[in-house]
Parts: structure tokens; sequence; C-alpha cells
């Protein structure tokens, strides 16, 4: 993190007009390695899979889970100072937003 390098781990995608929100994420470990030989990777790993919870709501939200998408969506963009940070929101239309996340997830992080 200190020196900027990053690539993607994951998607997240929000739908107003479906209510609807999702993350998938992927760790390449191999790039995570060549950034940083000493990266926790079962860290990082746990904090993508805390941010598919959230997404998910329930009790694999915490305390988000009473949260609208919406909202929890917010939550998941804001800046924070954390291995794993949230990239730009890019806008976009979709009648189907369930199979639109797995072809993000393919096209910019697998």
């Amino acid at each position: 993190m200190e020196r900027g390098e990053q690539f993607n781990a994951g998607v997240v995608l929000y739908c107003r007009a479906k209510s609807f929100v999702a993350a998938r994420t992927h760790l390449d470990e191999a790039k995570l390695r060549a950034l940083d030989p000493a990266a926790d990777a079962a860290g990082v790993r746990a904090a993508l899979r805390a941010v598919e919870g959230v997404c998910a709501g329930g009790d694999a939200a915490g305390q988000a889970a009473g949260d609208d998408p919406g909202r929890r969506f917010r939550w998941l963009i804001a800046p924070r100072s954390t291995v794993v940070q949230p990239g730009p929101v890019h806008t976009g239309l979709t009648a189907d937003p369930a199979a639109e996340v797995e072809r993000l997830v393919e096209l910019l992080v697998r």
C-alpha cells in the first residue's frame, strides 16, 4: 500500500432498481506475493469474504445486516486505510445484475 501498487481482487455491483448488491472476489496469490512476499494472504482472503458477507446481508453482514442494499454498498465503497480498498465506482446498465457481477469478475479480476 505504501508504494501505491494494487490489483483487482473483486467486484461489487449495486442495482438500486432491483434492490440488489453483490460481491464476487478472487485473490490471485501470485500477484499478491509479487507485490509483497510477506503479505498475509489469509488475512486478505478474510477481508474479501467480509465484503461478500456485507453484500449478502443476514448474519454475515454483522452490524450492516439491517441496512438496505444501497447503504451497504455505500459503506463498502467508502475510502479506508486497509490493505483491501475499494476502487473507483463505474456506472452502467444491465437487465440481469446477478449475471453481470459474474461477467465482471471474470473480465476484471480472474
